[in-house]
């Protein structure tokens, strides 16, 4: 009577060389990382790079809604139809104009909302609401 099967002792005497070449692989990247190309032995002159100014930070145009009702553009008081129009020339000078919308606490919503519609109307790119941190 046999005690082992034939396909049991075949497979004993293969080897699994699987984690091997993981192994050799692994190394061959690793030298490959750490080998430093030679490319520094030709002689170039190599051109100088300018240097580049940085263009100034755009002013912030501010528009001032008090609680009684009254606009301020950059402490200019405007009115309503004013505005509108003061809004569309400096987007005709800047394309890239930035309002920031401050209104005072007792503000209501309202007049603030109108503010905002102004800049819609005016196609002002970016329109922010100044708020106070809490502490």
């Amino acid at each position: 009577m046999k005690k082992c099967s034939r396909s049991a002792h075949g497979a004993l005497t293969e080897l699994n060389i699987t984690p091997l070449l993981d192994l050799g692989f692994v190394l061959l990247v690793i030298f490959i990382i750490t080998t430093t190309p030679i490319v520094n032995d030709l002689d170039l002159s190599l051109p100088s790079a300018s240097r580049h100014e940085k263009d100034p930070p755009r002013k912030a145009n501010y528009i001032t809604v008090q609680a009684d009702g009254a606009l301020y553009l950059n402490k200019a008081q405007v009115a309503m139809p004013q505005l509108l129009q003061t809004l569309v020339g400096l987007r005709v000078d800047d394309p890239d104009l930035n309002v920031i919308v401050r209104g005072d606490r007792q503000t209501r919503y309202k007049q603030i909302r109108a503010v905002l519609d102004v800049c819609q109307q005016a196609n002002v790119p970016k329109v922010d609401l100044a708020t106070e941190p809490l502490n």
